[in-house]
């Protein structure tokens, strides 16, 4: 899980992304800043519809027709922001890759296993085909699916989803990519399943050259597997940091309010405490503070102006003009 001290794998800059609609263009990402450092799992947590995926989806320019993106996508020595359709293929599959959250969904119905996974490596690695069967072998013992061979005649709705779910992380891993983007891969698994799911994210992390953005609503999961988090809400980067640091000692309200929401753990009497209202929508964001309509921290200065992502520490960043002291308020 740790990271590297060099220069980041990728490093996102002042992120917008712009979508059409009905009325007009909508802001849904609204300036991020986020690094990946070589072999580190980096964790991206928020609430539905606060633009985790989307900003995933951008990395690979998988967007809607019409979408505006603007700021900068470094990777490695690569600026993706602005790349034409070949160059994208080129990134897709084989620079970065991604597991999606419904692999019933990602996985073709029709194909076998070991069309799906040798399709990827003769398009992606110029492979012949007893190569890519062999490397198709070797990936499926790599994520630990027993009976190889047999798996690669056999079709998805003939495994469990946590079968799967191994399955699409070893299709996503066919070409070598260097980032690996998890998008919820454990959100409809059991416990145990889940818990495999991310030993294997970590040791393929650990065994080879493999960095990995888990984007994920569960902050128990963030806690298991990850060091460094951004906390997302309304397109924007709520407070970021080690995340151990954040989940222990939050300092922005809405990771606060999230902590204070999550059932499990309960102990000492601790009362559950439901967010209150919703959270806002893109074409609907207010002026201020995204999260200041829920928090119980807001003042006057909160709705005036977006507040900007400042540094408070030299590992933590924070976007909220009041800063409350929330261990001594029992946040």
């Amino acid at each position: 899980m740790t990271g590297s001290t060099g220069e980041p794998l990728l490093r996102i800059s002042g992120l917008r992304v712009t979508l059409p609609g009905p009325a007009g263009p909508v802001d849904v990402i609204r300036g991020v800043d986020l690094r990946v450092d070589a072999g580190e799992i980096v964790g991206v947590a928020g609430e539905s519809g606060s633009g985790k995926s989307l900003t995933a989806s951008t990395l690979l320019n998988l967007l809607p027709p019409g979408a505006v993106v603007e700021g900068s996508i470094r990777f490695g020595e690569r600026e993706l922001v602005g790349l034409d359709d070949r160059s994208w293929r080129q990134v897709r599959g084989s620079e970065i890759a991604m597991v999606f959250q419904d692999s019933s969904a990602a996985l073709h119905p029709m194909l076998s296993i070991g069309t799906q996974l040798t399709e990827h490596m003769r398009q992606g690695l110029g492979l012949d085909r007893a190569a890519a069967r062999k490397r198709a072998v070797e990936l499926l013992d790599r994520v630990r699916i027993p009976q190889a061979e047999r798996v690669l005649k056999a079709y998805p709705h003939q495994f469990s989803g946590g079968m799967r779910q191994r399955i699409a992380i070893a299709v996503a891993l066919a070409c070598r990519p260097r980032l690996l983007i998890a998008d919820e891969p454990t959100t409809a698994l059991d416990v145990t399943v889940q818990a495999g799911i991310l030993t294997l994210l970590d040791e393929l992390r650990a065994d080879g050259d493999l960095s990995v953005l888990f984007i994920t609503h569960d902050l128990g999961v963030l806690a298991s597997l990850t060091r460094r988090s951004y906390l997302f809400y309304a397109g924007r980067v709520m407070e970021s940091g080690p995340t151990a640091e954040m989940l222990t000692a939050p300092k922005h309200p809405y990771t606060a309010a999230l902590l204070a929401a999550r059932p499990h753990g309960l102990a000492g009497g601790r009362t559950l405490k439901a967010i209150p209202g919703s959270p806002v929508v893109p074409g609907q964001f207010p002026p201020g503070c995204p999260f200041a309509p829920r928090c119980g921290f807001s003042t006057p200065e909160c709705d005036s102006a977006l507040p900007p992502v400042v540094a408070t520490s030299a590992t933590r960043e924070l976007a909220c003009p009041v800063a409350p002291s929330l261990v001594e308020s029992g946040a």
